[in-house]
């Protein structure tokens, strides 16, 4: 649970959105913008377990949407 904790640390810093997760299909997406993070927090957030869903230019994660 750390690791999500600090992703969403890290993704406040780039917004609030009112609807910030949803999950499907064992996927966890976060609707921050891609392009408007930092590379330095890409980069942390990567090894975090989350990476760029390239076709929403969102973040996604296998890691936390399954159990």
């Amino acid at each position: 649970m750390d690791d999500l904790i600090e992703a969403f640390n890290i993704f406040r810093k780039y917004g609030n959105p009112e609807f910030p997760t949803h999950c499907e299909h064992d996927v966890m997406y976060v609707a921050i913008e891609y392009d408007k993070v930092s590379n330095d927090d890409k980069k942390k957030l990567d090894e975090l377990g989350f990476f760029e869903d390239e076709d929403n230019d969102k973040f996604m994660s296998y890691k936390f949407g399954s159990v």
